[in-house]
């Protein structure tokens, strides 16, 4: 049995097969995902568990290089916003529309879907490497 870390196989697996430059998805119980690419569904019930929680547990095991989130989280979550910049410090940081952040899902590795009903509750990770 794993003693620390992700304890989630799916996602243990998914973050020590990602190369430099392949991104995953974090996302809310609503962003729509496509049929093609592979869905890591963690929802329990609303809320359950959170976007943060999520985000918080990955960036534990994952160098990021780069995340993509957007932009109309900035002003309908201020807060959620300040939380994930700080949740990444030294990160690249890019904001696109929410209809270009969708279509930039259908390239992903795969998708991470939370509990989070807070709507933009978003982001796609980029790896980095660590040297």
């Amino acid at each position: 049995m794993k003693k620390l870390g992700i304890l989630n196989s799916d996602i243990s697996a998914l973050i020590s097969q990602l190369g430099h430059t392949d991104r995953i998805v974090i996302c809310d119980a609503g962003l729509p995902i496509p049929d093609f690419v592979t869905r890591i569904d963690l929802a329990v019930v609303p809320g359950l568990p959170s976007f943060f929680e999520v985000l918080n547990a990955v960036l534990l095991e994952m160098q990021v290089e780069k995340a993509i989130f957007a932009e109309e989280l900035i002003k309908a979550q201020p807060s959620a916003h300040i939380y994930l910049e700080a949740a990444l410090p030294g990160v690249e940081m890019e904001s696109v529309s929410h209809e270009a952040f969708k279509d930039l899902t259908k390239e992903a590795k795969a998708i991470i879907r939370t509990g989070e009903c807070t709507p933009y509750a978003n982001v796609i990770l980029q790896a980095g490497v660590t040297f």
